[in-house]
């Protein structure tokens, strides 16, 4: 049975004199299948290849809030607390990224029917973000869908308002880390997916990575990284992800957590929090000592 569904591409407006834009996400609703799924890249370097001096930290964050943002609404309308027509799609983005003379447009509204919707959402993500992207790996899955799990457990464990993003700061480059917490040094979460669609791109990130760590060692900040890796699922890139980790074992003191282990790892990390607020509420009950 096909549902029929409306969708907005995101847009990012690099020149309005000229029009010059690059899609950057879609959103899909249908209401009759309780339906609302957004999708958005944070792919700032693509936007800089194609018009130069893009704030990435400030690209990543406004991302990141529409991601959240979309999310939350998606769950009230899959619960039925609020499932608005069809057509009001356009009202519902608005309300989270309203229409003014920013950067970042919303496209007028189109639609259709679908068998499946969640491949719908990727199937115009592909054609309408990925499509094209030039010069930088393509990806199967992103590094925000590593993340899910990872973010998906904390928040089951009720400590994921505990790990916040953080910005790691030289005096020649700064990276906003996606999950970090302070507990004598920052331990900083990383998701990195490696399921991409050249396996020739697998090693090239992670060398991108020994490079960016090693600059950001400048900080006054001090950290460990864990990266939380996402695998290809297509055979053939296995022995390129293999190399991928030997590279990445080269940077000190960092972890590397396998999918399958993310959860566990969350609910580590949890624990440790926990611990760490019992500690400090007895400094505070002892303080004497």
């Amino acid at each position: 049975m096909k549902t029929a569904y409306s969708c907005l591409t995101l847009r990012y407006v690099h020149d309005v004199v000229t029009g010059e834009f690059a899609n950057v996400g879609v959103v899909v609703y249908a209401p009759a299948g309780r339906f609302l799924e957004a999708r958005f890249t944070s792919s700032y370097e693509r936007l800089n290849s194609m018009f130069l001096k893009i704030d990435h930290a400030h690209f990543r964050s406004l991302m990141r809030y529409l991601a959240n943002s979309f999310e939350e609404l998606a769950a009230e309308v899959r619960d039925g607390f609020m499932v608005p027509p069809l057509d009001a799609l356009g009202e519902l983005a608005r309300k989270i990224l309203p229409a003014d003379d920013s950067s970042l447009q919303w496209s007028s509204p189109g639609g259709g029917l679908s068998e499946d919707l969640s491949r719908t959402v990727e199937e115009l993500y592909v054609r309408l973000v990925e499509r094209y992207v030039r010069g930088q790996e393509q990806q199967s899955r992103s590094d925000e869908e590593i993340a899910k799990p990872f973010k998906a457990r904390l928040e089951q464990r009720r400590v994921a308002d505990r790990v916040q993003p953080k910005v790691i700061t030289t005096p020649d480059y700064q990276y906003e880390f996606r999950f970090a917490r302070q507990n004598g040094i920052w331990h900083v979460y990383e998701p990195v997916s490696f399921d991409l669609v050249d396996p020739n791109s697998i090693a090239e990130k992670a060398v991108r990575w020994l490079g960016r760590e090693k600059e950001l060692r400048d900080s006054p900040d001090r950290f460990k990284i864990y990266f939380l890796l996402g695998e290809p699922r297509q055979g053939e890139a296995r022995k390129a992800f293999e190399r991928a980790m030997h590279l990445l074992k080269k940077i000190d003191g960092t972890e590397l957590v396998r999918e399958k282990d993310v959860e566990g790892f969350a609910d580590a990390v949890a624990r440790e929090i926990a611990e760490h607020d019992r500690e400090t509420v007895g400094r505070e009950e002892r303080p004497g000592e």
